[in-house]
């Protein structure tokens, strides 16, 4: 019976109309960056100081500079610091003071060094010139800074219980009534928080973003990937962390020129309305309305795809059995995922115990250094931008080099890279700020390529039955990383501004060296059964053994593999691992082709491929 795939590839497989469908649904990714990581500009933390009624006509009065008000009338800062305090002040009722201009503070034996102090009780004066924004608005500094980190952290608390309800959601409802509730519902509360009239308000609609967001995402990532053929899928989904990168890009560039926090809250939600319209111009997923027995109505979406890419679909209903109409196996019934399966046989313990921790590593380092931007007191704008921009070439890394070299380390550098790239920023001067940027770069491209690598590596240890459940249960350790991030950057950094960058270092330290101690899946078919999942390392060593490795040829210097490549078939279309061992004498690379040529024969004989012993006797006279 034909398979779903079948029918795709009937249909145009990766066709023109499939393509405008991802680039609709791509643009919806780009504008999930916003609400992801615009926080970074919302809550922007200007220099602040407490605020002394009399003060201001002191200064007035006295003529004094800002520099010279600070100087006459804060106490200094933490650890003998030249900077002043932000959350303490004299306490002097500077209305009824008799100091002079010259010296305000003469009336008091010994100076200032025994003045009593007290906190700001009087509120804040923020830098002038600074734009609005949660934290000057709500007074979020000091006492209060905390409440900076809650925020972002419930949004990563709606994003954990969210992905779960939109993803049960979707296989009641459908993904693409799904992915039109949660932009519903995530654009109106991004509207409502615009104008939240306190900080309670805010955190609240924060949270319903997080609840919808994330979850409609997902939703529709899912409907693109199920739209085209598997070989294009993972393609999708790199493609679509790429326009997740481009909107980081585009981030600071509206937060410049819009840079009041409501105004930017309002120019990256209402773009949102448009996603609207895609209910008439997006496709529910077939394969869904397959599993659903809407047979009828998938049928017609089909034929649509089909004539959209210049295609007939000629299939006859038979077809709508494919997807999910099967009933189960007896063997389906007793293996309902759960999470004692993830833990019960030792290869799948380590696994998932490996995995929840680069999954935690993963978001608490790329967040992190995200939201560390924020803390450094640079230029926001142009170091946001460079950070979004380094992520393209991740996904191009990944690309290249997972179907050559595999996954297992590529996936541990990038989890080395970041860790080690972390520390190293710790210990560069302070005036070198270029080779700080430099570095934090590099480490922002290590931890993307971590993020990225972990969700496929993870689809590829778990059989069948558990694969989306494991996928699942191990993300969840994604979002507590979320939770954490923010109170690791803004709470550390209030200690030591490169606190934080300790703390990523030595997790991605961790989570690389870890993962060196998974199992390469590169060209091991995906387990069916817990009995495979357990043996993976022995597939790897098996087809290995049996199988070859592309392009052996290029890597010979000797006169007898100068000669043309044969069109075998794929198995047997180049030579074997162990013989691309430079350092072998000529004659030893000569006996081991000549063997596995003469193996070819063999088998060819065997299956009676005449194709394959034609060319193989060729090569032998040769």
């Amino acid at each position: 019976m034909a398979t779903f795939d079948d029918v795709l590839i009937q249909i145009g497989g990766f066709g023109q109309y499939q393509k405008v469908i991802f680039f609709l649904i791509y643009l919806s990714s780009m504008m999930f960056s916003h609400l992801y990581f615009g926080f970074v500009f919302l809550a922007v933390t200007p220099d602040h100081w407490c605020r002394s009624p009399g003060v201001t006509e002191l200064r007035d009065k006295c003529n004094w500079s800002l520099e010279q008000e600070k100087n006459y009338t804060l106490p200094v800062g933490q650890s003998g610091s030249s900077s002043y305090s932000q959350c303490e002040k004299y306490d002097i009722d500077w209305n009824s003071s008799s100091g002079s201009c010259e010296n305000p503070l003469l009336f008091v034996q010994n100076g200032s060094q025994h003045l009593p102090r007290t906190t700001c009780q009087d509120g804040w004066v923020f830098e002038n010139g600074s734009f609005p924004s949660i934290v000057t608005e709500f007074e979020l500094v000091c006492a209060d800074a905390w409440k900076v980190d809650l925020t972002q952290a419930c949004l990563n608390v709606g994003f954990l219980f969210g992905t779960m309800i939109m993803g049960y959601a979707a296989d009641i409802f459908g993904r693409k009534l799904c992915f039109l509730f949660a932009t519903f519902v995530t654009t109106v509360s991004g509207l409502l928080l615009a104008f939240s009239p306190n900080y309670t308000w805010f955190v609240i609609f924060r949270t319903l973003q997080g609840l919808f967001s994330r979850g409609g995402w997902l939703c529709g990532y899912v409907l693109i990937t199920e739209l085209v053929v598997s070989d294009y899928r993972r393609t999708a989904g790199i493609l679509n962390q790429v326009s997740f990168s481009f909107g980081i890009m585009l981030l600071p560039a509206i937060a410049y020129f819009l840079p009041a926090w409501r105004n930017l809250q309002l120019a990256i939600t209402i773009p949102n309305f448009l996603f609207l319209t895609y209910y008439w111009l997006v496709p529910e997923s077939p394969r869904w309305m397959f599993s659903q027995k809407k047979d009828e109505e998938a049928m017609k979406i089909l034929q649509q795809v089909a004539k959209r890419n210049g295609h007939t679909f000629s299939m006859k209903a038979e077809v709508t059995s494919l997807c999910g109409n099967e009933t189960e196996t007896n063997d389906e019934k007793m293996n309902r995922p759960s999470i004692t399966e993830l833990v019960r046989t030792p290869q799948m313990r380590k696994h998932t115990l490996i995995l929840m921790v680069n999954w935690f590593t993963s978001a608490l380092v790329y967040q992190g250094l995200v939201m560390r931007l924020g803390t450094l007191g640079g230029n926001i704008y142009l170091d946001f931008f460079i950070s979004g921009a380094v992520e393209i070439p991740a996904s191009i890394i990944i690309i290249l080099v997972i179907e050559r070299i595999g996954r297992r380390f590529p996936f541990a550098a990038g989890g080395l890279v970041a860790g080690g790239s972390c520390l190293i920023v710790v210990f560069i001067p302070e005036n070198l700020t270029w080779l700080k940027t430099a570095v934090a770069c590099l480490g922002r491209l290590g931890i993307t390529v971590a993020l990225e690598m972990v969700c496929f590596v993870n689809m590829e240890l778990y059989p069948t039955f558990l694969r989306n459940f494991a996928v699942a249960a191990c993300g969840l350790l994604c979002d507590i990383g979320g939770v954490v991030s923010p109170f690791i950057v803004y709470r550390l950094a209030a200690i030591w501004i490169e606190l934080p960058l300790v703390v990523f270092g030595v997790t991605g330290l961790i989570a690389g060296v870890l993962v060196l101690l998974l199992p390469e899946t590169k060209g091991v078919p995906l387990p069916d059964t817990i009995e495979d999942a357990e043996n993976i390392r022995r597939q790897r060593s098996q087809a290995k053994d049996s199988h070859v490795v592309v392009g052996m040829f290029d890597l010979f210097r000797d006169p007898l593999t100068n000669f043309k490549l044969f069109p075998l078939s794929r198995e047997f279309s180049a030579m074997p691992e162990h013989t691309n061992n430079m350092s072998c004498p000529a004659e030893w690379k000569k006996s081991a082709l000549k063997a596995h040529y003469q193996q070819i024969v063999q088998h060819s004989t065997e299956t009676h491929n005449t194709k394959d012993t034609d060319a193989v006797k060729i090569a032998l006279n040769s």
